[in-house]
């Protein structure tokens, strides 16, 4: 198991690293519209890689781990795809994927062996969880309440 979390966090220095600290900075100095995109972005990218639960019995870890691997295989895909060249949003929305793999790669436990990657999952887990909670107050706001008045 050791040596599968360090080939997971090899892995993910060489694919997730750089972007999820790049989003990260520049979320951490945008203003208040800027942020609502990277709230927005980053929420769109978490909820496109939750993972089909047909097993009950599967644990929060596992589905942390697969919903990283998910996201992986977005960035993966983008990068070979060379999606994001010259281009500002597509950029955005790598380094979103990438934010969101990092943060349930931190979720998942995988960087309890590793001090830096850690730090950088538990910021990433913030900014995650931001972004959630501003899309479901974005969306209570666009959705009125049942009244249940009939």
């Amino acid at each position: 198991m050791y040596d599968e979390q360090r080939e997971k966090i090899r892995e993910d220095r060489k694919h997730l690293e750089v972007r999820a600290r790049r989003l990260l900075k520049n979320y951490l100095s945008a203003d208040g519209p800027r942020k609502r995109q990277y709230y927005e972005v980053v929420a769109g990218a978490a909820a496109a890689c939750q993972p089909d639960v047909t097993d009950p019995n599967m644990e929060d870890p596992q589905l942390a781990q697969a919903t990283a691997e998910a996201a992986l295989k977005v960035v993966k895909l983008r990068e070979q795809q060379a999606i994001d060249d010259n281009d500002q949003l597509a950029t955005l929305i790598t380094d979103a994927y990438a934010t969101v793999a990092v943060a349930y790669r931190r979720a998942s436990t995988v960087y309890r062996v590793d001090e830096e990657m850690q730090q950088l999952g538990t910021a990433a887990v913030h900014l995650l969880t931001m972004a959630t909670s501003y899309m479901a107050a974005q969306s209570a706001e666009i959705t009125p309440g049942d009244d249940s008045s009939d």
